[in-house]
C-alpha cells in the first residue's frame, strides 16, 4: 500500500516509556525534560540532571543562585517545569528548557526593577531567555532577590 512504512512505528508514549523503563530521561520538544510532578529538591535536580547539553551547567548555576539569594526556597516541578518559591509567599519563578535558549519565568516580574525582557499574555510574568554564552548573571541575581522577597504565585 502507498504511504505505508513496512518498520514498525511506534508511539511517542511507547518510546517515553522504552527511555523511563532504561533509566533516561525524556526529553520532550526543544528538548525540555519529561519529570513527573514532585515537590522538594529531588525533582529539581532531576530535572536539571536531565537537561542537554550547555543548559546542564546553566541550570545548576541558575538553581545555586536562588538558593543563595533565598536559602528558604522551597522546589517543585510542575509541567515539567522546576517552580522555586517561599513558603507562605507563593511561586516566584520557573524555568522551561527549549531548543536554543533557557526561560526563566519571573511570575510577578513586572515588579522587578528594571523589567526582566520577555513579555506576554500574562501582565505580571517577565522572562528573560538564557542564550549559550549570554547569560548576565549579575542581573540575574539581582533579578531573583527582589523577585523572592515579593509576594508570589499560588497557583498550585
Amino acid at each position: 500500500m502507498a504511504g505505508k512504512s513496512s518498520g514498525k512505528s511506534t508511539s511517542f508514549e511507547e518510546r517515553a516509556a522504552a527511555l523511563r523503563a532504561s533509566g533516561k530521561p525524556v526529553l520532550l520538544s526543544g528538548g525540555n525534560p519529561q519529570i513527573p510532578k514532585g515537590d522538594g529538591d529531588a525533582p529539581v535536580q532531576a530535572y536539571i540532571a536531565a537537561m542537554p547539553g550547555w543548559k546542564r551547567a546553566l541550570g545548576r548555576r541558575i538553581d545555586e543562585i536562588i538558593v543563595e539569594q533565598a536559602p528558604e526556597v522551597r522546589k517543585a516541578v510542575r509541567w515539567n517545569s522546576p517552580f522555586y518559591g517561599i513558603k507562605g509567599q507563593g511561586w516566584f519563578l520557573s524555568t522551561h528548557v527549549f531548543t536554543r535558549y533557557v526561560k526563566v519565568t519571573f511570575l510577578d516580574g513586572k515588579s522587578l526593577d528594571p523589567y526582566p525582557p520577555g513579555s506576554g499574555k500574562d501582565p505580571d510574568a517577565r522572562w528573560y531567555d538564557i542564550y549559550e554564552d549570554a547569560f548576565d548573571e549579575e542581573q540575574f541575581v539581582e533579578w531573583v532577590r527582589q523577585a523572592a522577597a515579593l509576594p508570589g504565585w499560588d497557583g498550585f
